[in-house]
């Protein structure tokens, strides 16, 4: 094996570039994916990396649901510096037949087992080790598809708010009436209790420099201070309770109206989440 490994390695050298081949989904194409596409680039000195992507139907059987389009990713992997070649449709399982009909020399990809939902075998890349055409590339720890959407999900109610304010409607964004209102009070109160946080710091600096201009001693400067800041906190808090109190009321007091109004007229969404709980939290 050792003896045709350096054949292969003469020919990148000498003559046509070694063919490698890597596989993958592709979605959300991350730097993570990048990283991988390069260790296959760098494998010999002169390479042509060709790069399978899965077609939607194979992924969406095997895999689960993507966020990208099989155009949108292979039109991604296009636009990767390393990548020569991108083969569309590419199988779920790599065979000889598929290795004969790319004229591939070898196949790049990280060395964790990947079971074969087809059936076809134990590990997709079972064949290609079992005949010593397969090279270990390193993954990027900290970065991955899911990782990705796992933090979209987390902060899933400032994503949605961001496309309401950038002009996207809720049914476009699939939220109910009631979320898309619950939503707007919560960022608006949010912005009220950032508004009286930077209020409190100006207004603690206004007194430190009054105290500073009347000459007091520290000690009774810093009891005074603290007695007028506290206060004045207490006045402002109390105010701001009770605006977001009437604000809450009242946007409350709107929805009644509306899932009654709806009711009655048989138009309210068919939302589900508003029924039996929704996915994400306010």
């Amino acid at each position: 094996m050792e003896e045709e490994e350096q054949k292969v390695m003469e020919k990148g050298c000498k003559e046509a570039p070694v063919r490698i081949y890597s596989d993958g989904i592709y979605d959300l194409f991350h730097f993570g994916h990048a990283r991988s596409l390069e260790q296959a680039k760098k494998l010999f000195p002169n390479t042509y990396l060709l790069v399978g992507c899965c077609n939607d139907e194979i992924t969406h059987k095997y895999k689960g649901k993507t966020v990208m389009t099989e155009k949108e990713r292979y039109e991604s992997l296009r636009h990767c510096r390393w990548v020569d070649e991108v083969i569309p449709d590419a199988p779920w399982v790599i065979t000889k037949e598929f290795l004969d009909k790319h004229q591939i020399d070898y196949v790049a990809h990280d060395s964790l087992p990947y079971a074969d939902a087809s059936g076809a075998g134990k590990d997709v890349y079972e064949y290609v080790k079992s005949i010593g055409k397969f090279k270990e590339t390193k993954r990027t720890d900290g970065i991955s598809t899911s990782d990705i959407i796992m933090r979209i999900i987390k902060d899933y109610n400032q994503y949605v708010m961001r496309n309401l304010d950038r002009g996207y409607t809720r049914k476009e964004l699939g939220v109910s009436y009631v979320k898309e209102k619950r939503l707007r009070m919560n960022m608006g109160l949010k912005k009220l209790q950032e508004r009286v946080k930077k209020q409190q710091e100006k207004v603690g600096k206004k007194i430190q420099t009054v105290g500073k201009i009347a000459g007091m001693h520290p000690n009774e400067w810093v009891e005074n201070a603290d007695r007028l800041v506290a206060g004045f906190l207490e006045m402002f808090e109390e105010g701001c309770h009770k605006m977001g109190t009437a604000i809450r009321d009242r946007i409350q007091e709107q929805l009644r109206a509306q899932q009654l109004k709806s009711l009655l007229y048989d138009e309210w969404d068919d939302d589900d989440s508003f029924y039996d709980g929704e996915y994400y939290s306010d």
